[in-house]
């Protein structure tokens, strides 16, 4: 089992960032890709103007491709942020108001998983307030997500990359997920299993395969070290995400890696064509 047997979604956010947003989509059809997934693309607008979100929306279809996955506002990424629901006050704020903003631009189009990005600890703010916080707003994450049919995601990060971050465990992060399942009584909220993140993290990955994989909504993967395409770093990545099938995962994996110094276009010589 290797890659030809698996299905991939192109993470415009990292990926083809070489090109305008709304000719990145057309690029990764003609890459030979039919479905992609993006970060909140507008950093400092929880709520874009119409127009701005009719633009993407004509841009994803025109491509004839597919939106799986799209990321709930989280502040500065790439940059210094890693979320906003946790964080009170303005950014807290601007995550809720971003929540049915987000909901209603993925149902839009068909998407049906939403990522939430937890959120930096900030200094001088007791943690447990931080989390009381960000459970009310992935509860509301969760019911907007339910309404739409789409699982809500949370994700755990690595620490040497993100070290405010508090999920930088597969645990940390499935406790979070059981917490919000438990909150709402919906179930849709589940894990999102970045396997560069957990590598950095230097977790077992078959363990956490073997004890997570029910739990786990979408998957996400990079080479580590460095982050790049598979093939350049050490982690045996057709190994974990046959491991990942076996366990019963059959969901899309999401290509998050650097493309290096070359066009995204060239970074998939390590997937057959007629496999993406």
């Amino acid at each position: 089992m290797g890659f030809a047997d698996q299905r991939f979604t192109v993470n415009l956010s990292i990926l083809f960032t070489e090109l305008p947003l709304l000719e990145r989509p057309a690029a990764a059809a003609a890459a030979g890709f039919g479905a992609v997934e993006l970060w909140w693309p507008w950093t400092d607008a929880p709520v874009p103007e119409r127009a701005a979100l009719d633009a993407l929306k004509r841009a994803v279809e025109d491509a004839g491709v597919r939106l799986t996955g799209l990321n709930f506002y989280a502040g500065r990424l790439p940059g210094p942020d890693r979320g906003a629901l946790s964080v009170p006050g303005d950014e807290s704020d601007r995550f809720r108001a971003n929540i049915d903003v987000a909901a209603g631009f993925a149902e839009s189009l068909g998407c049906t998983a939403l990522n939430a990005l937890y959120g930096n600890r900030v200094e001088g703010v007791d943690p447990a307030e931080q989390d009381a916080l960000a459970l009310e707003n992935l509860a509301l994450a969760a019911r907007a997500a339910d309404r739409i049919g789409a699982l809500l995601l949370i994700e755990a990060l690595n620490e040497p990359e993100s070290p405010r971050y508090p999920l930088v465990s597969a645990p940390a992060a499935v406790a979070v997920v059981d917490r919000v399942n438990e909150a709402t009584g919906l179930g849709n909220a589940a894990f999102l299993m970045d396997l560069y993140h957990l590598a950095m993290n230097g977790e077992d990955l078959p363990e956490v395969i073997d004890r997570f994989a029910a739990k786990t909504g979408h998957v996400q993967i990079a080479d580590s070290p460095g982050r790049g395409a598979p093939g350049t770093g050490s982690l045996p990545l057709e190994e974990l995400l046959g491991r990942l099938r076996k366990a019963g995962y059959d969901g899309l994996v999401g290509l998050e890696y650097k493309p290096g110094d070359r066009p995204s276009a060239e970074s998939f010589d390590w997937l057959p064509r007629e496999a993406r």
